[in-house]
């Protein structure tokens, strides 16, 4: 039954979900909101949802390149380089954008009679990112249920899990991650050094994936 929407990037782990969950996926939803890699991800979005026949919609979320901080967002300091972790990576955290997307895809799941929405944070984002952790979806669920008419409840089941494990899962379905983005700097290759391409390199890695992803280092 396609009774799901899916916060979708274009990156390695929702890509997995995008796959895992396909036969409950009736609309995909991206978000254009001003970071250095958006335009990659939508690419890679774009690409997955029309191999698997997936609606797909880019939402505009401009005011959030034009009014926060972050340096993961064009104009914003330089990406980080080194591992992902809450010290070295703090810099790229956008104040509360899972929960403002979150809010657009309530929306839009009441709109097309949807009953799920889903996100594809996982436990490797806990120590980043607030609006990632379980706390966080426990209590966006109950804001998204309690908001909707049809009661539409939010589904993160990859949030106590690591990124290799996700990584492991996308093996099994065969998928090809060459043809999904993580880098933050969102230049023509993955960069290979910032926190997102190590932690990619390393799950993939654990995942006994062989990494096919063009790195520029």
């Amino acid at each position: 039954m396609k009774d799901c929407l899916l916060v979708y990037s274009g990156g390695l782990d929702s890509t997995t979900m995008l796959y895992e969950y396909k036969d409950r996926i009736a609309l995909a939803l991206s978000f254009n909101y001003g970071s250095k890699h958006n335009e990659r991800e939508i690419e890679y979005a774009q690409y997955h949802c029309q191999l698997l026949g997936i609606k797909h919609h880019v939402i505009e979320l401009s005011f959030i390149r034009d009014f926060f901080k972050s340096s993961l967002l064009k104009g914003g300091d330089d990406i980080p380089t080194g591992e992902y972790d809450e010290k070295n990576m703090h810099s790229t955290v956008v104040p509360f954008r899972n929960g403002i997307m979150l809010s657009v895809a309530a929306g839009m799941a009441e709109n097309e009679g949807l009953q799920h929405i889903m996100l594809a944070n996982h436990a490797g984002d806990h120590t980043i990112y607030p609006d990632c952790r379980p706390q966080f979806v426990e209590s966006m669920d109950k804001a998204v249920q309690a908001g909707t008419w049809n009661g539409v409840k939010l589904l993160a089941p990859y949030t106590n899990i690591t990124k290799a494990d996700i990584a492991r899962k996308g093996k099994l379905l065969g998928i090809d991650y060459s043809m999904t983005w993580s880098c933050y700097k969102g230049e023509q290759y993955h960069c290979g050094t910032c926190g997102t391409c190590l932690e990619r390199i390393q799950a993939l890695k654990e995942a006994g994936i062989n990494d096919t992803t063009i790195y520029q280092n």
